[in-house]
Parts: C-alpha cells; sequence; structure tokens
C-alpha cells in the first residue's frame, strides 16, 4: 500500500465538515484507535515495518501534540481506501476555534475547505485559506457542499469557483482543485455524481488518493535533526535521538552541534530494528557520535559544511490565540523544536486584513489576529526559514503566568542587527566599582498601588543609606514618566514598554556599582518577572509596599482616585485597571499606622541578611 496522507478540513459553521467525513469514513475502511494502538506497540515491540511502523511514527506525533496542550477539539480519524491510507483532522468551525485549525493545519500535507453552496465565500472561508497558506500547506481541496440544495446548478459552482480562485490567487497554494459535492447524499464523493453531468474533474476520494506527497524538497536540503532526548543505557553508549527534520545523515558524516558550533563524526545510526548507515528526513534514530561532546535535549545536529542560522532577533508572522491581547514589551515564553527560552515581542509592524489580504496598522494582536512582528529572545538559538523548514521554522508561544499557549508564530527571516551588535567588554566592570564602594550592587524593587507610600519610603530609605555612605539612586516612577517614558501612556504594552526601560536604566547604574531603589506601581506579575530577568534574580530584591486600597485611596494626596472615580483617568490601577499582588515577595511591607522610617527598616533588614550591605548600618 502507498504512502500516508494527513490532511485537514476546514470551512465556516454548517458547511458540513462532520456530515463529510462521515460519508468518507463510511464509503472506506476506517481504522479504529484500538487498531492504531496495537500497529504502534507492535511497531515498537517488534520492529516491524510498513504499514504499522507508518502509522506508528503518525500517532507519535499527534500524541506529543497533545502533551504540548496546542490541540483543542481537533478529532483525528483514520481510515484507508485500496490506494492511499489517510489521517483527517476535523476541526470546528467558529471564529474563536481558529486557533485549532491552526495548530492541526501546522502538521497537515492537504486541506479539504468546505464552502456551502447557498452561502458562497465567507469570511472564515478566507481565513482559515489564509492561515493553512501561512501554515505551509500548498495543495488545497475546495468541496463545494450541499450542491443538491441548490439543484445542482452549474452556474452556482462556476461562481463560487471564480472568486474563489480570484481571491487565492496570491497565497501561493501549488494546486488548487474545486469540486461541487453532496456529502449527505454522497455526489462526487467516491465517484461521479450523475446529477452533475456537466463537471467531469477528480471525485473527492479521486483528488485525495491522487495527491502528491513529495519529501524531496527537504531530503535534498542539508541535514537537521532536534536532539530530542540525551540516552546512556551504559558507559559505552551516549547517543542523541530524535526525528530527522531535513536531509540525511550517513556514518562517518562530520556533523555541528548548535548552539554550541562542536564538531564530530557519526560514528553509528540506531532505530528500533537495528543500526544503519544512513537515515533520512521523517525517520526517528538515535545518532552516536566519536567525540564527547556536550549536547542536550534542544540543541541541534546539523550538517558541519551546511550549517542552519543562529539569532536571537526575528521578524515573525503571528497566529494570536488568546482572548487576552498580545501585550507588546511583555515577556512570553518562546518554545520552538529546538529551544525553550523568555522572549519578548514588539507591537506590530502591521496586521493582516483577512478579507482583503492587504496590510493594515494595528497597535496589538487579538484572538485570531494574524500580524507580523519582531521578537527578541534571551539567548540565540538555531532556526532556519519557515518556508524553508516547517519544523525549525516554527514555534508557539505561551503565557509564563498561566501556562497556556497563546499564539503560534513562523520565522520569515533573521533580523540583521542580532549578528550586527555585539557585546562590549570595559576593563572597569561593576564588581571593580563595588569594590571601590564597599558595597554588592543591587535593585530594591517596590511595588505597590498609587498611594501606598513607595516614594515615601523609597526616600527613608535612601536616607538611611546615604548616611551610612552607601551609594545610591533613587528612580521614581512620577520623576521618569516626566522623562525618558514621557511618551508612554497607560495601556498594557505602554506599562510594559515603562517596566522594560526602567529596569534596563536600573541595570545600567547597577553596573556603575549603586544600590538602585525603584519605586513604581509596576501592577503586572509578568512585567515584575521581566524586570528580575533583565536585572539577574540574586541582584532583584522585590518589596511589597501593602497598602489596603480603602487606605490608599483616603490618602490620595495627588487627588487620583477620586479622577479614576470620576471616570477621568482611564485605566488607573485599583479602579479600571488590576493590580496583581506579589505572591512571594522578599520583602512585605506593613505599611498601616506605621512611620515611613520602620518601613524602611523592615527592607534594610533583608540587605543586611542578603549581604548587600557588607559594612552593616
Amino acid at each position: 500500500m502507498s504512502d500516508v496522507l494527513k490532511f485537514i478540513t476546514c470551512g465556516s459553521v454548517d458547511d458540513g465538515k462532520s456530515t463529510l467525513i462521515g460519508r468518507m469514513l463510511h464509503d472506506s475502511h476506517m481504522i479504529f484507535d484500538d487498531q492504531v494502538k496495537e500497529l504502534e506497540v507492535s511497531s515498537k515491540k517488534f520492529g516491524t515495518t510498513g504499514e504499522a511502523i507508518d502509522f506508528a511514527l503518525l500517532v507519535d506525533g499527534l500524541a506529543a501534540e497533545r502533551e504540548q496542550g496546542i490541540t483543542i477539539d481537533v478529532a483525528y480519524r483514520y481510515f484507508k481506501t485500496d490506494k492511499r491510507r489517510f489521517i483527517v483532522a476535523d476541526t470546528p468551525g467558529h471564529i474563536q476555534y481558529t486557533r485549532n485549525m491552526a495548530t492541526a493545519a501546522s502538521t497537515a500535507e492537504l486541506a479539504v475547505i468546505l464552502v456551502d453552496a447557498r452561502q458562497g465565500i465567507l469570511p472564515q472561508t478566507k481565513r482559515h485559506s489564509y492561515v493553512v497558506s501561512m501554515l505551509g500547506v500548498r495543495n488545497v481541496i475546495v468541496a463545494i457542499n450541499k450542491m443538491d440544495l441548490v439543484d445542482y446548478d452549474q452556474g452556482v459552482f462556476d461562481q463560487i469557483s471564480a472568486e474563489y480562485k480570484a481571491f487565492a490567487k496570491d497565497l501561493g497554494f501549488a494546486s488548487i482543485d474545486l469540486i461541487p459535492v453532496s456529502a449527505l447524499k454522497g455526489d462526487n464523493i467516491c465517484d461521479q455524481s450523475p446529477d452533475m453531468p456537466w463537471y467531469t474533474g477528480h471525485s473527492l476520494f479521486g483528488a485525495l488518493e491522487t495527491a502528491e506527497i513529495s519529501k524531496a524538497a527537504l531530503v535534498d536540503k542539508a541535514f537537521r535533526m532536534p536532539v530530542q532526548m540525551v540516552t546512556r543505557p551504559n558507559l559505552d553508549f551516549r547517543g542523541f535521538a530524535g526525528t530527522i527534520a531535513a536531509g540525511s545523515v550517513s556514518v562517518g558524516q562530520k556533523l555541528v552541534a548548535l548552539p554550541s558550533g562542536k564538531t564530530s563524526h557519526v560514528k553509528s545510526i540506531v532505530t528500533y530494528e537495528a543500526e544503519h548507515d544512513a537515515a533520512e528526513t521523517g525517520q526517528a534514530v538515535t545518532i552516536t557520535l566519536q567525540d564527547e561532546i556536550d549536547i542536550s535535549r534542544g540543541d541541534l545536529l546539523s550538517c558541519a559544511e551546511e550549517p542552519c542560522g543562529i539569532a536571537d532577533v526575528f521578524r515573525c508572522k503571528i497566529l494570536w490565540m488568546a482572548d487576552d491581547a498580545m501585550v507588546a514589551g511583555r515577556q512570553y515564553i518562546f518554545k520552538s523544536s529546538v529551544s525553550e527560552q523568555v522572549c519578548t515581542i514588539e507591537k506590530p509592524k502591521h496586521l493582516i486584513d483577512i478579507e482583503t489580504l492587504q496590510h493594515v496598522a494595528g497597535e496589538r494582536l487579538e484572538l485570531n489576529d494574524i500580524g507580523v512582528c519582531e521578537l527578541y529572545l534571551n539567548k540565540r538559538c538555531a532556526y532556519e526559514a519557515y518556508g524553508d523548514n516547517r519544523a525549525l521554522g516554527s514555534f508557539i508561544l505561551i503565557d509564563r503566568h498561566t501556562n497556556q499557549t497563546v499564539g503560534m508564530g513562523m520565522i520569515e527571516h533573521e533580523m540583521r542587527r542580532s549578528t550586527n551588535v555585539h557585546h562590549q567588554d570595559l576593563t572597569i566592570t561593576r564588581e571593580k566599582r563595588a569594590d571601590m564602594k564597599g558595597q554588592k550592587p543591587s535593585v530594591v524593587w517596590m511595588t505597590g498601588l498609587s498611594g501606598a507610600g513607595k516614594s515615601t519610603i523609597a526616600n527613608a530609605l535612601e536616607k538611611k543609606l546615604f548616611a551610612a555612605d552607601y551609594h545610591t539612586i533613587v528612580l521614581d516612577g512620577d520623576n521618569i514618566r516626566r522623562g525618558i517614558n514621557i511618551d508612554l501612556g497607560f495601556t498594557d504594552q505602554d506599562r510594559a514598554e515603562n517596566i522594560r526601560r526602567i529596569a534596563e536604566i536600573a541595570k545600567l547604574m547597577m553596573d556603575a556599582g549603586l544600590i538602585v531603589v525603584v519605586s513604581f506601581i509596576s501592577p503586572f506579575e509578568a512585567e515584575r518577572n521581566m524586570a528580575k530577568e533583565i536585572i539577574g534574580a540574586e541582584n532583584f530584591v522585590e518589596v511589597h509596599i501593602d497598602t489596603p486600597l480603602e487606605l490608599a485611596e483616603k490618602r490620595d494626596v495627588k487627588g487620583l482616585y477620586k479622577k479614576a472615580r470620576a471616570g477621568k483617568i482611564p485605566n488607573f490601577t485599583g479602579i479600571g485597571s488590576p493590580y496583581e499582588i506579589p505572591e512571594n515577595p522578599d520583602v512585605r511591607v506593613k505599611t498601616q499606622d506605621r512611620a515611613p522610617e520602620e518601613c524602611a527598616d523592615d527592607v534594610l533588614s533583608v540587605l543586611a541578611e542578603r549581604h548587600i550591605l557588607p559594612r552593616g548600618i
């Protein structure tokens, strides 16, 4: 039996996807879940080849998707005809589930897009077409369904076909088959329909059975394999297991491990079955090397003569998948086949208007928005552009607070600045400046509601440190917003950028050997965590100035709460915008019925415990 085709069905609500899949399963040979599991087990246990091992590899891939927590409300079905085997992903048509459809499309080789003949091309039809194109699906079948409800009218089919071709002409599809069908009655599903003699093309099964699946393009590329596991069953064997993402590998070939750049030659190539002299794209293998070099999960083995790129700044196309909008400047977890680390996203260069495919301006990404953004990683990682390699050019974005997947992206290219900007080592280091001042440079980050007493306590703390001959600086939120951050407002993304800038400034002042006291509301945990990452956890003392909202509002020396209650200050923390209370601050200062000097002493005691004040106070 020939190869396996993995395809996706998509379209608007009530276009008939479930009916179509039911018809296909009824008219073919469905493979039930327990049979798939048997195939998977037998292939792993006995090292069988052919149908069992092919299905096992595909099932492993689907299981990995589920483990990542990305696939929601996507039903996979397995069936076969006399000519081919199929795995079909049935995705919901509702717009709020576009994220599920996109996840399934990311590993599909073909898309069947349904259109209700009575409705014609709808916005969701265009959205799904664009998403599958963006995710690298190059072969599309447009099944114009419910033809029985328009009396099998050729004019209706021709009009919808022309409209779809005009829309899709710039989407880069290699093939578009348009087929008039009735999923309910079986017209043009398996065989030609006698009710539409004017249509002489493939039936749906005919189009699926003859669709070309070519891995030659990837096989002909340079070797790439993300390391998924390091195995060492005994002292004589240390292997690197993974699925080959591109190219081929053979015993004796020179490889480079990225991002370290260390090289070695292939000693052996092992699978469940036996040792092999060579392997190619799509095979799951374990590779051993002739030299002991440091390689771990998440590294990449690459052809040494043609290594892939390494960068930390990318231009990406991102599909936002969360109800909460993307916040530019906020840190998210970037997870690809070769890296899991913290990243920051800039506001979109532009969004894609799904109706027109035009570029439009936008400040952020909302649910199901698609936009082009620049993305900054904390450290460099191996990559290839998504158009060259889907496995190495794709990633997901995870919210650091909720651990939920919030977006998926495709790397278009690295930004040139990522290779042209280098760290400059200086002779006078932070340590030398610290020794001269007799203190440990640190950042004391005070967070709390407006009116909590942050500025007053920061001032009291600095007075005590100054009197003891420590070198300090206070960075106050209001003062900073009157200068370097005067261009920022109070949206979530402006707040994130406000904190990012002050964290970078605090780090520079800490490099000067100073003890930096920061007094900022910093209401969101995500941004406080970002500041800690920038500054370094070992140098960061988080102080929560814990004042109840009622007391802070009662003080209201600036009259801000009164204006916020009157609706004159939108997004005011505690009224129109939330304050996320720190769960585990280094110091929690209770201010009720206490003088600022007493509160400052709470902070001083922790600074002493952490040896930030080696001369005492």
